[in-house]
């Protein structure tokens, strides 16, 4: 029973950072594209749009890539950022805004299909829920994540001893 929710484990773990890598890199191939996007929902001022839309994508992506290592503090950069989007996909709700939430970028089926924001906080909540089995799985198992310090040497260790072998 154990196994079965640790291979669980290992399948959120990296599907989740899977989601955020994928979701992250669409949006940074086009930026200007993701900010008129945020700009829909009117709560920056437009000198600040570019900067947010690159900023969050490029953070997306890092903390996909950290979670796929299972580096520190990943899953809490992914948690603040569900965080983030649950209450701008709300407020869009409470606003009764009816636009594409953006959160795979501009070519997002499913924004082309629904055009809506209660399937984006569906879709969000349930991404919280396999964080929070993330949490409650390390707590449980005592799996103790690896420091990005650590995960650079243990790189270039390698690299150092596959350039000696050569």
């Amino acid at each position: 029973m154990t196994r079965n929710f640790d291979r669980l484990y290992q399948l959120c773990r990296c599907g989740l950072g899977g989601i955020f890598i994928y979701a992250g890199s669409v949006k940074l191939l086009e930026p200007t594209t993701f900010a008129i996007l945020i700009e829909a929902y009117g709560m920056l001022p437009d000198a600040l749009l570019l900067p947010v839309s690159i900023a969050l994508s490029a953070l997306e992506v890092a903390a996909g890539i950290g979670l796929l290592f299972d580096i520190r503090g990943s899953l809490a950069v992914i948690t603040a950022l569900l965080g983030l989007f649950i209450m701008v996909t709300g407020y869009g709700l409470w606003m009764g805004l009816d636009v594409d939430c953006g959160c795979f970028g501009p070519e997002d089926p499913e924004a082309a299909a629904f055009h809506g924001l209660r399937a984006t906080l569906l879709r969000e909540l349930t991404l919280l829920a396999v964080v929070a089995f993330l949490y409650g799985w390390r707590r449980y198992r005592a799996i103790h994540t690896v420091q990005m310090t650590r995960f650079i040497d243990q790189l270039l260790k390698k690299r150092r001893t596959e350039n000696a072998a050569a």
